[in-house]
């Protein structure tokens, strides 16, 4: 299963405790990203870190998001939610609302 996980400021987080452990942070990082389990890592613009995670369970994006440096000293914290295939096109197709291609008709192939 697909996972989102959006980074989110935790009350009582620390600069310089924070700065102490971005190396640690990187590793772990790192080794989830070469055990398939984080699939891609992005910045927003106000600099917190955005997630997409490939795991059998919601628990276990969790339990690796909670082996995070940061996380586990509870300096960030990460909402995560659950990505399902998008069906609404389905919906256009059945109802017939959507016409098919032009390169779909001329080749029916």
């Amino acid at each position: 299963m697909k996972f989102l996980a959006i980074e989110r400021s935790v009350d009582g987080a620390s600069t310089e405790t924070m700065r102490g452990l971005h190396e640690a942070e990187a590793q772990r990082v790192w080794e989830l990203y070469l055990a398939g389990i984080l699939r891609e890592i992005y910045f927003t613009d106000q600099h917190d870190a955005v997630l997409i995670m490939e795991c059998g369970s919601e628990r276990e994006a969790r339990e690796a998001i909670d082996t995070l440096p940061l996380v586990r000293e509870r300096q960030i914290r990460f909402d995560l939610m659950a990505l399902k295939p998008y069906t609404g096109l389905k919906r256009l197709f059945r109802a017939g609302i959507v016409a098919k291609s032009p390169e779909r008709q001329d080749n029916p192939a």
